[in-house]
């Protein structure tokens, strides 16, 4: 059997929840992908992962990385294995709720800094995409770094997840000019499961109020009339970040990513409650009140109350590059039960 010829992609977070998906989407399109895995304990999920999803692994090389430390921490002869590599996706993060600043910040700050600062030694690099979210990177003149008192403050304020993602994300924009890299922040809103399949694998965001409203403990929805919680499906978000290399050409660009068929908040909480056969909520309750009522009484995460927002988003880049890829949302209702279904089936993530 030949060689497989280098890498020409390198998925950082491969064995996370959308970096699984992402890697599956590039092979399905024909491309020669490294996946950036902690241990090789990841190494085997993932392939074992990818076979069950009926991809063709011969093309798939993986690396044992790690975005806490400078050079991703990548052995010597793998980081001679990605030489030719020209796209760079770091969608690498700890996604939780709950964490201190130096639990946060390692992976989401540090981290983005060494994957932007490593996809630069690349001689043939093309882009960097990194992956924040839709609450994030909406500053167009962001600031990095920020004195201590503004990083304090900021984490006090939003919760140790969320700021850290926040400083993540302009440290990327501030320091790819400067180092000459073409970069692409993609924010997505909540991902939920695969469209066609419900599949989930993450089971925080809304899952979480979907696991609420199934045991019948949501009895008043936090919010408005006019909350929007917008989600986007995981086959639909791998496929665009799959061609954003292939379309975006300036300098620094970002892309919002959700599905503009979300239904408001109360609507889709609605929508699930009559799909899963239980009550819905029987009113609202203001997000300041729910702030101050004790969270053993709420069950909610005061981190995640930040979501909860009458926001609207501008994607009008995310949707020019998708018309231009040939890219369409997959239908949102059956998605939405689908991935409801699966939730349950699954107990939410309890095994």
């Amino acid at each position: 059997m030949p060689p497989v010829p280098p890498p020409r992609t390198l998925v950082l977070g491969a064995t996370g929840f959308l970096g699984r998906w992402l890697v599956l989407e590039l092979l399905t399109r024909g491309e020669r992908v490294a996946a950036g895995v902690r241990d090789t304990g990841g190494t085997a999920a993932l392939r074992h992962w990818l076979r069950e999803h009926d991809a063709d692994t011969t093309a798939l090389t993986t690396v044992t990385a790690d975005l806490t430390r400078p050079g991703l921490g990548l052995a010597p002869e793998d980081d001679a294995r990605l030489t030719e590599v020209r796209d760079v996706h770091n969608l690498a993060a700890r996604y939780a709720f709950g964490l201190t600043r130096a639990q946060a910040e390692p992976p989401n700050v540090h981290g983005a800094l060494h994957a932007l600062r490593w996809s630069a030694t690349r001689p043939r690099l093309r882009r960097l995409v990194h992956l924040s979210g839709y609450r994030v990177g909406r500053d167009p003149a962001p600031r990095y770094p920020l004195d201590e008192r503004t990083t304090a403050a900021l984490h006090s304020r939003l919760g140790a997840y969320e700021a850290s993602k926040q400083l993540g994300d302009a440290a990327v924009r501030v320091t790819a000019p400067r180092l000459g890299v073409p970069l692409t922040t993609v924010n997505p809103s909540s991902v939920i499961g695969h469209s066609r399949t419900g599949e989930a694998g993450q089971y925080l965001g809304p899952a979480q109020l979907v696991r609420q409203l199934h045991r019948g403990r949501l009895p008043l929805l936090p919010g408005t009339r006019r909350t929007f919680l917008p989600v986007v499906t995981v086959d639909h978000l791998a496929r665009f970040l799959a061609v954003v290399p292939d379309h975006d050409h300036d300098p620094v660009l970002a892309h919002t990513v959700l599905d503009p068929a979300t239904p408001l908040l109360p609507d889709l909480i609605a929508l699930l409650a009559a799909h899963l056969g239980v009550r819905p909520p029987r009113g609202l309750i203001p997000v300041p009140l729910v702030r101050r009522l004790p969270r053993a009484l709420t069950g909610a995460d005061p981190e995640t109350l930040t979501f909860l927002s009458e926001d609207r988003y501008d994607t009008t880049s995310a949707d020019r590059l998708a018309t231009a890829a040939g890219i369409d949302h997959p239908p949102l209702t059956p998605a939405l039960t689908r991935w409801a279904t699966r939730l349950v089936e699954e107990g939410f993530g309890a095994a």
